[in-house]
Protein backbone atom coordinates (compact mmCIF):
# COMPACT_ATOMS: atom_id res chain seq x y z
CA UNK A 1 0.00 0.00 0.00
CA UNK A 2 1.16 3.52 -0.77
CA UNK A 3 2.77 5.35 2.15
CA UNK A 4 1.67 8.95 2.59
CA UNK A 5 3.41 11.94 4.09
CA UNK A 6 2.30 12.99 7.54
CA UNK A 7 0.24 15.81 6.02
CA UNK A 8 -1.59 13.63 3.50
CA UNK A 9 -2.12 10.87 6.07
CA UNK A 10 -3.78 13.39 8.38
CA UNK A 11 -6.14 14.33 5.55
CA UNK A 12 -6.85 10.69 4.67
CA UNK A 13 -7.64 9.83 8.29
CA UNK A 14 -10.42 12.42 8.31
CA UNK A 15 -12.27 11.05 5.30
CA UNK A 16 -15.31 9.10 6.49
CA UNK A 17 -14.91 5.40 5.57
CA UNK A 18 -17.09 4.38 2.66
CA UNK A 19 -17.14 7.85 1.10
CA UNK A 20 -16.78 8.32 -2.63
CA UNK A 21 -14.05 10.94 -2.62
CA UNK A 22 -13.09 13.67 -5.06
CA UNK A 23 -9.59 15.06 -4.56
CA UNK A 24 -9.28 18.46 -6.21
CA UNK A 25 -5.78 19.55 -7.18
CA UNK A 26 -4.71 15.93 -6.81
CA UNK A 27 -1.20 16.33 -8.23
CA UNK A 28 0.13 12.73 -8.44
CA UNK A 29 -3.12 11.22 -7.10
CA UNK A 30 -1.34 9.97 -3.99
CA UNK A 31 -4.38 10.57 -1.78
CA UNK A 32 -6.99 8.91 -4.05
CA UNK A 33 -4.75 5.87 -4.58
CA UNK A 34 -4.21 5.48 -0.85
CA UNK A 35 -7.90 5.93 -0.01
CA UNK A 36 -8.93 3.21 -2.45
CA UNK A 37 -6.04 0.86 -1.65
CA UNK A 38 -6.78 1.10 2.07
CA UNK A 39 -10.48 0.44 1.53
CA UNK A 40 -11.44 3.78 3.00
CA UNK A 41 -13.02 4.92 -0.28
CA UNK A 42 -14.80 2.61 -2.73
CA UNK A 43 -13.97 4.97 -5.58
CA UNK A 44 -12.29 8.30 -6.15
CA UNK A 45 -11.97 11.17 -8.59
CA UNK A 46 -8.61 12.88 -9.03
CA UNK A 47 -8.98 16.35 -10.49
CA UNK A 48 -5.99 18.31 -11.79
CA UNK A 49 -5.79 21.47 -13.88
CA UNK A 50 -2.28 21.26 -15.28
CA UNK A 51 -1.27 18.72 -17.90
CA UNK A 52 1.90 17.45 -16.21
CA UNK A 53 0.27 16.55 -12.88
CA UNK A 54 -2.80 15.22 -14.71
CA UNK A 55 -0.61 12.80 -16.65
CA UNK A 56 1.26 11.85 -13.48
CA UNK A 57 -2.04 11.15 -11.71
CA UNK A 58 -3.28 9.02 -14.60
CA UNK A 59 -0.04 7.03 -14.53
CA UNK A 60 -0.25 6.57 -10.75
CA UNK A 61 -3.80 5.22 -10.91
CA UNK A 62 -2.86 2.88 -13.75
CA UNK A 63 0.31 1.67 -12.02
CA UNK A 64 -1.72 0.82 -8.93
CA UNK A 65 -4.19 -1.11 -11.08
CA UNK A 66 -7.00 1.20 -10.01
CA UNK A 67 -7.98 2.91 -13.25
CA UNK A 68 -11.42 1.28 -13.03
CA UNK A 69 -12.22 2.93 -9.69
CA UNK A 70 -10.13 6.11 -9.80
CA UNK A 71 -11.29 8.55 -12.47
CA UNK A 72 -8.53 11.02 -13.31
CA UNK A 73 -9.88 14.19 -14.89
CA UNK A 74 -8.34 17.40 -16.15
CA UNK A 75 -10.15 20.62 -15.37
CA UNK A 76 -10.38 23.70 -13.20
CA UNK A 77 -11.38 23.08 -9.59
CA UNK A 78 -14.73 21.42 -9.06
CA UNK A 79 -15.58 21.61 -12.76
CA UNK A 80 -14.32 18.01 -13.00
CA UNK A 81 -17.11 16.85 -10.71
CA UNK A 82 -20.69 16.05 -11.64
CA UNK A 83 -23.47 16.61 -9.06
CA UNK A 84 -24.03 13.53 -6.92
CA UNK A 85 -20.73 11.83 -7.84
CA UNK A 86 -18.95 12.32 -4.53
CA UNK A 87 -19.73 12.17 -0.83
CA UNK A 88 -16.48 13.83 0.24
CA UNK A 89 -14.34 16.49 -1.38
CA UNK A 90 -10.72 16.97 -0.36
CA UNK A 91 -8.65 20.02 -1.33
CA UNK A 92 -5.10 20.53 -0.09
CA UNK A 93 -1.88 22.40 -0.65
CA UNK A 94 -3.07 25.83 -1.75
CA UNK A 95 -3.91 29.17 -0.17
CA UNK A 96 -7.19 29.60 1.67
CA UNK A 97 -8.33 32.40 -0.62
CA UNK A 98 -7.91 30.26 -3.74
CA UNK A 99 -9.55 27.34 -1.97
CA UNK A 100 -12.64 29.38 -1.16
CA UNK A 101 -12.77 30.61 -4.76
CA UNK A 102 -12.82 26.98 -5.91
CA UNK A 103 -15.50 26.04 -3.39
CA UNK A 104 -17.66 29.02 -4.24
CA UNK A 105 -17.42 28.46 -7.99
CA UNK A 106 -18.33 24.84 -7.44
CA UNK A 107 -21.23 25.74 -5.17
CA UNK A 108 -22.67 28.18 -7.70
CA UNK A 109 -22.34 25.58 -10.46
CA UNK A 110 -24.11 22.92 -8.37
CA UNK A 111 -20.99 20.76 -8.17
CA UNK A 112 -21.31 20.31 -4.40
CA UNK A 113 -24.71 18.66 -4.71
CA UNK A 114 -24.59 15.40 -2.77
CA UNK A 115 -21.32 16.30 -1.03
CA UNK A 116 -21.68 15.95 2.73
CA UNK A 117 -18.08 16.26 3.88
CA UNK A 118 -15.15 18.56 3.14
CA UNK A 119 -11.59 17.84 4.25
CA UNK A 120 -9.47 20.91 3.56
CA UNK A 121 -5.81 21.77 4.08
CA UNK A 122 -5.06 25.39 3.22
CA UNK A 123 -1.38 26.33 3.32
CA UNK A 124 -2.20 29.86 4.48
CA UNK A 125 -5.34 31.92 4.91
CA UNK A 126 -7.25 29.39 6.98
CA UNK A 127 -9.53 32.20 8.16
CA UNK A 128 -11.01 32.56 4.64
CA UNK A 129 -11.94 28.88 4.61
CA UNK A 130 -13.58 28.98 8.04
CA UNK A 131 -15.64 32.01 7.10
CA UNK A 132 -16.77 30.40 3.85
CA UNK A 133 -17.87 27.28 5.70
CA UNK A 134 -19.93 29.29 8.18
CA UNK A 135 -21.52 31.38 5.45
CA UNK A 136 -22.68 28.37 3.46
CA UNK A 137 -24.07 26.04 6.10
CA UNK A 138 -21.07 23.87 6.91
CA UNK A 139 -20.08 22.99 10.46
CA UNK A 140 -16.42 22.59 11.33
CA UNK A 141 -16.32 19.30 13.25
CA UNK A 142 -12.60 18.77 13.56
CA UNK A 143 -9.34 20.56 12.93
CA UNK A 144 -5.76 19.75 13.68
CA UNK A 145 -2.40 21.42 13.27
CA UNK A 146 0.77 19.49 12.45
CA UNK A 147 4.38 20.19 11.65
CA UNK A 148 6.24 18.49 8.83
CA UNK A 149 9.66 19.37 7.44
CA UNK A 150 9.68 22.70 9.25
CA UNK A 151 6.25 23.82 8.01
CA UNK A 152 2.95 23.98 9.85
CA UNK A 153 -0.30 22.78 8.32
CA UNK A 154 -3.90 22.91 9.47
CA UNK A 155 -6.38 20.26 8.36
CA UNK A 156 -10.09 21.12 8.64
CA UNK A 157 -13.03 18.71 8.41
CA UNK A 158 -16.54 20.09 7.91
CA UNK A 159 -19.96 18.57 7.32
CA UNK A 160 -23.08 20.02 5.76
CA UNK A 161 -25.57 20.54 8.59
CA UNK A 162 -29.18 21.81 8.71
CA UNK A 163 -28.41 23.26 12.14
CA UNK A 164 -25.08 24.82 11.13
CA UNK A 165 -26.11 28.34 12.16
CA UNK A 166 -26.73 27.22 15.75
CA UNK A 167 -23.62 25.04 15.89
CA UNK A 168 -21.40 27.74 14.43
CA UNK A 169 -22.75 30.41 16.76
CA UNK A 170 -21.62 28.26 19.68
CA UNK A 171 -18.35 27.25 18.05
CA UNK A 172 -17.23 30.83 17.38
CA UNK A 173 -18.43 32.21 20.72
CA UNK A 174 -15.24 33.52 22.37
CA UNK A 175 -16.53 33.51 25.94
CA UNK A 176 -14.09 30.75 26.91
CA UNK A 177 -11.23 33.20 26.32
CA UNK A 178 -12.45 35.18 29.36
CA UNK A 179 -12.60 38.47 27.51
CA UNK A 180 -15.12 41.30 28.06
CA UNK A 181 -18.40 40.86 26.19
CA UNK A 182 -17.88 44.30 24.65
CA UNK A 183 -14.81 42.88 22.84
CA UNK A 184 -16.58 39.76 21.60
CA UNK A 185 -16.31 40.65 17.90
CA UNK A 186 -12.56 41.24 18.19
CA UNK A 187 -11.85 37.89 19.80
CA UNK A 188 -14.30 36.03 17.53
CA UNK A 189 -12.08 37.21 14.66
CA UNK A 190 -9.16 35.44 16.31
CA UNK A 191 -11.20 32.22 16.54
CA UNK A 192 -11.62 32.36 12.77
CA UNK A 193 -7.95 33.03 12.30
CA UNK A 194 -6.51 30.57 14.82
CA UNK A 195 -9.21 27.90 14.81
CA UNK A 196 -12.05 27.38 17.32
CA UNK A 197 -11.32 23.70 17.93
CA UNK A 198 -7.57 24.29 18.01
CA UNK A 199 -7.96 26.97 20.70
CA UNK A 200 -10.35 24.88 22.77
CA UNK A 201 -7.99 21.93 22.66
CA UNK A 202 -4.59 23.61 22.36
CA UNK A 203 -1.48 21.62 21.55
CA UNK A 204 2.22 22.43 21.75
CA UNK A 205 2.28 22.50 17.94
CA UNK A 206 -0.35 25.23 17.86
CA UNK A 207 1.73 27.33 20.23
CA UNK A 208 4.85 26.67 18.18
CA UNK A 209 3.10 27.84 15.02
CA UNK A 210 1.95 31.10 16.55
CA UNK A 211 5.20 31.76 18.42
CA UNK A 212 6.87 31.53 15.02
CA UNK A 213 4.35 34.04 13.66
CA UNK A 214 5.10 36.38 16.57
CA UNK A 215 8.79 36.12 15.73
CA UNK A 216 8.10 37.09 12.12
CA UNK A 217 6.05 40.09 13.21
CA UNK A 218 8.71 41.18 15.68
CA UNK A 219 11.33 41.14 12.94
CA UNK A 220 9.09 43.31 10.76
CA UNK A 221 8.64 45.75 13.64
CA UNK A 222 12.39 45.88 14.17
CA UNK A 223 12.95 46.66 10.49
CA UNK A 224 10.41 49.47 10.63
CA UNK A 225 11.93 51.03 13.71
CA UNK A 226 14.38 53.02 11.63
CA UNK A 227 11.65 54.86 9.73
CA UNK A 228 9.97 57.98 11.09
CA UNK A 229 7.28 58.33 8.43
CA UNK A 230 3.68 58.47 9.66
CA UNK A 231 2.78 55.39 7.57
CA UNK A 232 5.61 53.39 9.09
CA UNK A 233 4.63 54.42 12.62
CA UNK A 234 1.01 53.45 11.97
CA UNK A 235 1.98 50.07 10.54
CA UNK A 236 4.35 49.44 13.41
CA UNK A 237 1.55 50.14 15.87
CA UNK A 238 -0.71 47.70 14.00
CA UNK A 239 1.89 44.96 14.11
CA UNK A 240 2.57 45.54 17.81
CA UNK A 241 -1.15 45.27 18.53
CA UNK A 242 -1.36 42.07 16.51
CA UNK A 243 1.53 40.58 18.47
CA UNK A 244 -0.12 41.52 21.76
CA UNK A 245 -3.42 39.97 20.73
CA UNK A 246 -1.82 36.70 19.65
CA UNK A 247 0.01 36.58 22.97
CA UNK A 248 -3.25 37.20 24.84
CA UNK A 249 -5.02 34.38 23.02
CA UNK A 250 -2.16 31.97 23.65
CA UNK A 251 -2.13 32.96 27.32
CA UNK A 252 -5.81 31.98 27.51
CA UNK A 253 -5.11 28.59 25.96
CA UNK A 254 -2.21 26.94 27.77
CA UNK A 255 -1.37 23.48 26.46
CA UNK A 256 -2.20 21.86 29.80
CA UNK A 257 -5.73 23.31 29.72
CA UNK A 258 -8.36 20.56 30.04
CA UNK A 259 -10.40 19.93 26.89
CA UNK A 260 -13.73 21.77 26.84
CA UNK A 261 -15.21 19.40 24.24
Amino acid sequence: MMKLSKRLQTIADRVTPGSRTADIGSDHALLPVYLVQSGRAPSAIAGELNTGPYQAASKAAASAGLSAVISVRQGDGLSVLQPGEADTVTIAGMGGSLMTDILEAGRLAGKLEGVRELVLQPNVGEEFVRRWLVKHGWTLTDETVLEEDGRFYEVLRAVLSPTASIENAALYEPAFLNKPETESALWANWLYRMGPHLLRNPSPVLHQKWELEIGKLERIVAQMAGSDTPDARAKEAEFRMEIAQIQEVLACTPTDKPSSN
